[in-house]
């Protein structure tokens, strides 16, 4: 028996030391992506990853053009299909334009839902595909992660994003499905829904939309202008010629005339509408209490993120005037583990505040206690320049 735990010991040592090996290449590739890192293997690494960048351009052009040509089918549903999304990998800040435009649908009368394919969700098992497809069983129904009333699943069965989505908005269905044909019709004839919002969806052609909302970062907007896996770039630029509107995000309020005359040169007369993430307060894990951001200024803070753009968060938290003691980043949806949280929870004993992320929040147990005050921060949508262009859109493709 002594044997035995030894051996188990052993096993789950390992697989920690290979999970910590592995985010920390994650972590790299992510910095070369973003051209983070300026060593001499990131740079031959660099060079290695473009010739792909140019395969993958290749298929991603030939797949457009398919679609443009109707070789491969863009399917209706007979109701107003909504995108948001972008053409670069993460961090535009989609969740929350989402949202937004869940709320303002309501307002109209109409009864949106939004799908998602609930990206890093807890996907069903390959042996449970498998059987379904040796014994002819019909297909699982999309998962219902709000009904609109009550949020029924959790961050790890539903996605991040969904969950967030889910839990912030009342009388908005949240439907995931990889499928989002069928997690459509499913919202349509189960909810009565009208309107669908395609959380992350410029890439997802198989739907036909009426709007295409395009995101992009003004802080980063195309990073090094190539594609993955060299860049961060998911289409080339010319694609944005599908978009209806253009969001520009994370914007300090001063016209960037270059960029907009890059936009427009690949979609002549497109309206740019201009936004920021504001974060407005923090939460308390719990939801139970809610604190200014002012409290923040002249205190040792510790803060943790696991997003795929840091740099913003963390900023953010030094303009507040926090002194900041500790940070750690993980990557992008990192799921945290009790170890990890028991070293942060270690690392921020001297800490007036421990703060995270709203996104980050979600992937937190409700009964892991830190040893100091532990906030997210809340983040809503404020617009600086257009807004009334969207309700004007809205109201024009929805008469159609």
């Amino acid at each position: 028996m002594r044997i035995i735990r030894k051996l188990r010991y052993s096993l789950k040592k390992q697989r920690k030391q290979l999970r910590r090996l592995f985010d920390k290449f994650a972590q790299f590739i992510a910095d070369v992506l973003y051209d983070r890192k300026a060593t001499l293997v990131a740079k031959i690494l660099g060079t290695l990853l473009l010739p792909l960048s140019f395969v993958f351009l290749l298929i991603v052009k030939i797949r457009v053009w398919l679609y443009q040509r109707r070789l491969l089918y863009s399917q209706s549903l007979g109701c107003h299909v909504i995108v948001v999304g972008n053409i670069t990998m993460g961090g535009t800040g989609k969740t929350p334009v989402a949202e937004y435009l869940a709320r303002l649908l309501l307002a109209m009368g109409r009864r949106p839902a939004i799908i998602s394919r609930g990206y890093k969700s807890k996907s069903e098992p390959i042996y449970e595909k498998f059987l379904r497809w040796l014994t002819h069983s019909p297909d699982k129904p999309p998962k219902v992660v709000s009904d609109g009333k009550n949020v029924l699943l959790n961050s790890e069965l539903a996605g991040d994003e969904p969950y967030m989505l889910a839990k912030n908005l009342k009388g908005v269905p949240v439907i995931v499905d990889k499928d989002r044909v069928k997690a459509g019709r499913y919202a349509i004839k189960r909810f009565g829904s009208d309107v669908l919002i395609l959380d992350d969806g410029y890439q997802y052609l198989r739907l036909r939309s009426t709007l295409r909302m395009v995101l992009i970062d003004k802080s980063n907007p195309f990073g090094n202008y190539y594609l993955i896996p060299r860049g961060i770039l998911r289409e080339p630029l010319g694609h944005l010629n599908r978009a209806s509107c253009i969001f520009l995000t994370k914007s300090n309020g001063i016209c960037d005339h270059r960029l907009e005359q890059k936009i427009y040169n690949v979609n002549y007369g497109i309206q740019i509408v201009e936004c920021c993430h504001q974060s407005c307060h923090l939460v308390s894990h719990d939801g139970m209490e809610i604190v200014p951001l002012e409290i923040l200024q002249k205190k040792n803070v510790a803060i943790f993120c696991a997003i795929a753009s840091p740099d913003g968060f963390e900023q953010f938290i030094s303009s507040l005037g926090a002194n900041i003691i500790y940070k750690k980043r993980y990557i992008d949806h990192h799921r945290f583990t009790n170890a990890e949280l028991s070293s942060i929870n270690e690392r921020a004993k001297n800490a007036d505040f421990l703060i995270t992320t709203e996104k980050d929040s979600v992937r937190i147990a409700n009964d892991f206690r830190f040893n100091v005050p532990f906030f997210y921060m809340r983040v809503r949508i404020q617009f600086l320049r257009n807004e009334h262009w969207i309700q004007h859109l809205l109201s024009e493709a929805l008469a159609l």
